[in-house]
């Protein structure tokens, strides 16, 4: 079940983290690393669950990988807007990922 593979994906705290850094805009796998302080094998397995997951998608560009949120994935699974929208902002490792990131 594809709401299944959803909540599995969203039951780690750095992929809730990449998601919140996702939410604001696309950003590359080097990008996602240097915010959230994790290595390149360790945010490739989390990104690769999100995008089973059908949460994210990438495009390749050059040698870069960038990633985004797919936008149905909202519309399909308000949940997934609630949480982040109004739950991740709560949490101090968050916010200070969206500093960072500003």
């Amino acid at each position: 079940m594809k709401l299944i593979q959803v909540i599995k994906a969203l039951s780690d705290e750095t992929r809730l983290r990449i998601l919140n850094l996702l939410y604001q805009g696309e950003l590359c796998v080097c990008e996602l690393e240097a915010l959230l302080d994790v290595n390149q094998s360790n945010a490739s397995r989390h990104l690769n669950r999100l995008s089973n997951a059908e949460i994210i998608h990438y495009e390749k560009r050059a040698q870069y990988v960038y990633y985004k949120i797919e936008s149905n994935i909202l519309i399909k699974y308000p949940f997934l807007k609630a949480i982040l929208d109004d739950e991740l902002i709560k949490e101090e490792q968050c916010k200070i990922d969206l500093d960072r990131l500003n």
